[in-house]
C-alpha cells in the first residue's frame, strides 16, 4: 500500500504531461505545448492538497499581461536584443512589484514570461493567445486530474516534511507569513532596484563574457537574486541541483523515442521518481521545470544543449552571487545570531529567517554551530 502511494505521484504527474501534450496537439496549440505541460507538472502537489480558488484567476491573469506586455512592445523596441530585454524586464518586474506581498510568488513570473516573445520569431498575438490557452489547459488538467486521485487520508494530512537543508530528525519549522507591505512600501525596497538594474543588465553580461545563451544568464538573476546571501544560495543550489537532474530523462527518453504523448509522460513522471528516489524533493519543482522546457524547441537533445544550457546557468548563478555579495550585501546568518541573541525562543522571524540562515551556515562550513544555536532555542 505505501508503495502505491508512493507511485501516485509520479503517475499523476505523467499523466497530466501527456494528457495536455495530446490535447494541445488535437487543438492546435502544439507550438505552445510546453507551457501547458510545465504548468500540468507543477500543479500536481505532492500532497494532493486543494490549491487556494485565487490561484485560478491570478495565473491566468499575470500570463496574460507578461505575453501581451512582450508582444506588444517587441515591435515597437527596434533595438538589439539586449536593449530590448532592458527595456521589457524593467517594466515587467516594475508591473509585478505592483502585485501586494501575498501574489510574491507571482512576481518574478512577469520578466520571464515578458522576454520570451522576444526570444521567438513568431512572436504574434495568435502565438500569445495560443500559449495563453495552453496554460488554461494544463491548469484544467493537472487540478482535475489532482482531484480525481486525491484519497481521504489527504484531507486530513498535515504536510510534515522537513525543509530543505534541515536535519534528519528535526521537526520542520512553519514560518510565520510575510508582513503585508504598502505599494509606497514595496517601491521603496532596496533589493528590489537591485535586482532591477542587475536584471535590465544581465543578458548584456551574459553576451559580454561568451554565454551561448545569454538568456540563462539573466533567468539566473531574475529567479535567483534574492534579499539575502543566505536566500540565493538557497536558490543557487536548487537551480543547480534541479537543471542538472531535470535533463537526465529527457536525454535518455527523447534521444531514444522522440517527443510524443507517452515519451513525454515518461519523462516528467520519470523525474519525479527520479528525484524521490534520491532523496531530492525539494528540487522537484525546478527539475520539472527544466524537464518540461526541454522539448519545446529542441525535441531529440543535441550535444552541445546540456552543457551550454548548464554553464549558462552557471554564470547566472555567480553574477547572482557577485551582486548579492558586492552590492548591499545582507547576511540571513548574522541576522539569524543578532536575533536570536535579544530573542532567545525560535518563533516569529526567527522562524522566517531560518532556511537562509541555515543554508549560508552550511555553505560556509558552519553548520554544526548553527544546529547548535537552533536547538539551544527550541
Amino acid at each position: 500500500m505505501k508503495l502505491l502511494l508512493s507511485l501516485r505521484y509520479p503517475l499523476v504527474v505523467a499523466l497530466a504531461a501527456g494528457l495536455v501534450w495530446a490535447l494541445c496537439q488535437a487543438l492546435g496549440l502544439g507550438s505552445a505545448a510546453a507551457y501547458g505541460v510545465v504548468i500540468a507538472a507543477l500543479v500536481v502537489r505532492p500532497d494532493f492538497k486543494a490549491w487556494p480558488k485565487p490561484l485560478f484567476v491570478a495565473l491566468p491573469l499575470v500570463v496574460t499581461v507578461g505575453l501581451a506586455l512582450g508582444t506588444f512592445l517587441k515591435p515597437l523596441v527596434d533595438a538589439p536584443i539586449a536593449w530590448e530585454f532592458a527595456v521589457v524586464s524593467a517594466l515587467a518586474q516594475l508591473l509585478g512589484q505592483v502585485l501586494p506581498d501575498r501574489l510574491a510568488i507571482l512576481r518574478n513570473l512577469l520578466p520571464i514570461l515578458a522576454i520570451l516573445p522576444l526570444l521567438a520569431s513568431n512572436s504574434t498575438w495568435l502565438a500569445a493567445w495560443q500559449q495563453l490557452l495552453a496554460v488554461i489547459v494544463g491548469l484544467g488538467v493537472g487540478v482535475g486530474l489532482q482531484a480525481c486521485f486525491r484519497l481521504p487520508l489527504d484531507l486530513g494530512a498535515v504536510a510534515s516534511s522537513p525543509a530543505s537543508g534541515s536535519p534528519a530528525g528535526a521537526p520542520a519549522a512553519v514560518a510565520p507569513p510575510e508582513p503585508q507591505r504598502s505599494l509606497g512600501a514595496r517601491f521603496k525596497d532596496l533589493f528590489f532596484w537591485r535586482k532591477l538594474v542587475f536584471s535590465v543588465l544581465a543578458l548584456a553580461i551574459g553576451q559580454g563574457v561568451g554565454a551561448v545563451n545569454p538568456k540563462y544568464v539573466y533567468f539566473g538573476v531574475v529567479i535567483l537574486l534574492n534579499d539575502s546571501i543566505g536566500a540565493t544560495l538557497g536558490k543557487v543550489r536548487d537551480r543547480m541541483v534541479g537543471v542538472s537532474l531535470g535533463v537526465l530523462m529527457p536525454w535518455l527518453i527523447f534521444n531514444t523515442f522522440g517527443v510524443s504523448s507517452v515519451s513525454l509522460g515518461l519523462v516528467m513522471g520519470g523525474t519525479v521518481a527520479l528525484l524521490m528516489a534520491l532523496g531530492f524533493q525539494p528540487h522537484l519543482r525546478t527539475a520539472l521545470i527544466s524537464s518540461g522546457v526541454t522539448f519545446a524547441g529542441y525535441q531529440a537533445l543535441t550535444d552541445w544543449y546540456i552543457p551550454t544550457r548548464w554553464l549558462d546557468y552557471l554564470m547566472g548563478c555567480g553574477l547572482a552571487l557577485l551582486v548579492c555579495v558586492l552590492f548591499s550585501p545582507s547576511s540571513a546568518l548574522q541576522q539569524f545570531r543578532q536575533l536570536a541573541a535579544r530573542q532567545g525562543r525560535l518563533e516569529g522571524e526567527l522562524l522566517r529567517l531560518l532556511p537562509s540562515a541555515r543554508e549560508e551556515a552550511l555553505w560556509l562550513g558552519q553548520q554544526r554551530e548553527f544546529e547548535a544555536l537552533v536547538g539551544s532555542l527550541r
